[in-house]
Order: C-alpha cells, then sequence, then structure tokens
C-alpha cells in the first residue's frame, strides 16, 4: 500500500492524517507524473528522489507567510506578550510547531524583539528563544538561511517590513539581532516533543489535517509540555475538541489563543 511505503521510507505517520487529505495530494503528484495507479507512483517515488521531496511538501501543506493571518499577531503582541514580559523569567521558550520554512518563528521572534525596544528592556532578549519544528528538513534549511522572496512578506505591515526585513540582492535576510533568537529542529509532532516547560505554543493551521485521534494526543501533548500558564495558539480554523476544552481556558476565542489550565 503507497501510505505504508511513505511512512516506512520517511516516517511519515500516514495514519494519522486524514485520508481525504492524504488521497487529494497523492493524486496531485500521481497526475503530475502521469501515473494511473498507486503501484506506477511507487515505481516513480523508488527512482526519483526529488519527486519524494515533491510529495513530501505536498502532503505537509507547507503554506505559510510572515504575519500571517496579522489580526493573530496583533492578540500576541497586545495580551500574550506582555503577559509573558511581566513574569521577569530568566527563561522564556516559545514552540512554533509546524513552522515550515520558518516565516512563523521569526515572526513571534520580530514581536518579542520589538516588545523590548518598546519598554526598553532589550537586554532581556537573551532570556527568549524561538524554535521552530517540521517533519520536513528542506523547508528547515530554507529557514535557516533566512533569506525570502517578496511574496513571503506581503501580509507584513509596511513598519515592520521597513524596519525587519532588508534587501541584499533581491532577497530579504532577517536582521541579526532576531535571528539569534531562532533555531530550527526537524521533529514530528506525533513523536517526542522538542521540549518542555514551554511559555508560548503556536501551532496554527496543522491539526486541521490530522485524524480525531491524533488530535486528541496532540492536545493533551501540548498541555503537557506548556508551563503553568502557558499560552497555545491554534489556527482560525481549529478549535479545541472534546476533553482537550478542559485543558485550556480561552484567553482570545476569535483569535483561537488559549491559556493552559494547571
Amino acid at each position: 500500500m503507497l501510505t505504508d511505503k511513505i511512512t516506512r521510507d520517511r516516517g511519515f505517520r500516514c495514519a494519522s492524517y486524514k485520508d481525504k487529505c492524504l488521497r487529494r495530494r497523492i493524486a496531485v503528484r500521481m497526475r503530475a507524473k502521469g501515473t494511473a495507479t498507486p503501484d506506477e507512483y511507487a515505481g516513480v517515488l523508488d527512482t526519483d528522489p526529488h519527486e519524494y521531496e515533491r510529495l513530501m511538501r505536498s502532503l505537509t501543506v507547507n503554506v505559510t507567510k510572515f504575519f500571517r493571518n496579522w489580526e493573530t499577531y496583533e492578540a500576541i503582541q497586545s495580551s500574550v506578550i506582555p503577559a509573558l514580559w511581566d513574569r521577569n523569567e530568566t527563561e522564556l521558550k516559545v514552540w512554533s510547531a509546524g513552522c515550515a520554512s520558518g516565516e512563523e518563528a521569526y515572526s513571534l521572534a520580530i514581536l518579542f524583539h520589538q516588545h523590548s525596544e518598546r519598554t526598553h528592556t532589550t537586554e532581556r532578549l537573551g532570556s527568549v528563544s524561538v524554535l521552530g519544528t517540521d517533519i520536513d528538513a528542506d523547508c528547515l534549511r530554507e529557514a535557516e538561511a533566512a533569506c525570502y522572496a517578496d511574496s513571503a512578506l506581503t501580509e507584513t505591515p509596511a513598519g515592520l517590513r521597513d524596519e525587519y526585513f532588508p534587501e541584499v540582492a533581491g532577497l530579504h535576510t532577517m536582521l541579526p539581532d532576531v535571528r539569534r533568537l531562532v533555531t530550527f529542529k526537524t521533529s514530528d509532532l506525533l513523536g517526542e516533543p522538542a521540549l518542555d516547560q514551554v511559555q508560548l505554543l503556536v501551532c496554527r493551521n496543522v491539526i486541521i489535517y490530522f485524524e480525531r485521534e491524533a488530535q486528541d494526543r496532540l492536545f493533551a501533548l501540548f498541555h503537557r509540555v506548556l508551563a503553568p500558564g502557558g499560552f497555545l495558539v491554534l489556527g482560525k480554523v481549529e478549535t479545541l475538541l472534546g476533553e482537550a476544552r478542559g485543558l485550556f481556558a480561552p484567553v482570545n476565542a476569535r483569535e483561537r489563543i488559549f491559556r493552559k489550565n494547571s
């Protein structure tokens, strides 16, 4: 079976993803390669590693931009970051789970950098660490390069664009003061957690692609790795289900921002 092969070859847990989504994305790649059956397409994957990379890109749905859905970032900026900053923790951990090519992780780092400048507390930036994780290693290599085309910035407010994205040879590079706040790691969300005692966990437009059982496991994992009073941010079309509703309290229901219950 093709999905079993993908799981064996690439460690991508097909069984945890919604079958309809998987079939649709695999079918797109099959048509692109002119194959009529899953067995034919499996043969292509065996002989063309580049096609495997294209398939994995399709399956992991790496659609992202800096400050995508700006209203969510405004809510994080106005209510989440000040609350975390006021704790004056010696270590402030932020996890961007399913970060694709890094735009979300860097966007969060920019908000913390901006807040430190606004409050004249830039000396505290050393306590901030943003970890971006994704299952797609190729995407993470792009994230580590920290160079982006104009298309990645179409939802970025002009002021932030001018201040944080200097242009070099037609690409926008990340300011060193922001870049040093962020690290990246290849990680499967359904495997071992990338870190613990997280104060802010952002996982947007990822949960929706998992089957219900996997969603329940992820919400339980998020609750476990969040520090007391830590914040969870989901995508606009995602929400807490079942037992997860008792694990988190809404902070901003419209923007899908929640806080861990003790």
